[in-house]
């Protein structure tokens, strides 16, 4: 068999039986039991732990010919940021805002950098907190502003496969 039309057909296969989130899930009775009211939207972006902000940004900016911001520091969270517009999604480039930041420490483990978190968007974050609370760790109490000034919530890797996981109010 063609190994394209197998790749094809697997493809499918996953798109077809990938589960659906649901806000309300029904027992085999007519009993209905509320499930989360909070839905999960679009990737808002990928986070990239760079040792050198400006060689990075350079990169994607001449190399690859996206359109990047200026450095912006968000000192609440301990970072620099640099955005990297793709149009769908965006990527966020993250160095260390001096040597308590969560990022220095990320570095100090991964000297080369490399992928952060992703940060998906949530329409109530809210209710996203005080629903996941009860299943996983989350590495704050409350959500705080992030980056594009507006509520997010970090999820322990550990419970997320691996991955920090950011959720951001939409």
């Amino acid at each position: 068999m063609n190994t394209v039309v197998s790749w094809q057909r697997l493809f499918f296969r996953l798109q077809t039986s990938a589960p659906k989130v649901k806000a309300l899930s029904t027992s085999q009775s007519s009993h209905q039991v509320a499930g989360p009211v909070w839905n999960l939207g679009r990737l808002n972006h990928v986070a990239i732990a760079v040792p050198d902000l400006e060689k990075a940004k350079a990169f994607y900016e001449k190399v690859l010919g996206a359109q990047v911001s200026e450095v912006v520091p968000v000192p609440e969270h301990g970072v620099s940021v640099v955005f990297v517009n793709l149009g769908n999604t965006k990527m966020e480039l993250l160095h260390p805002l001096g040597n308590d930041s969560p990022i220095a420490g990320f570095l100090q483990r991964n000297k080369a950098g490399g992928m952060h978190h992703v940060c998906i968007e949530v329409d109530d974050i809210n209710a996203a907190v005080m629903d996941l609370k009860e299943k996983i760790r989350i590495l704050s109490e409350d959500p705080k502003i992030g980056a594009h000034g507006k509520p997010v919530i970090f999820l322990h890797p550990k419970d997320c496969g691996g991955v920090l996981v950011e959720l951001e109010q939409a």
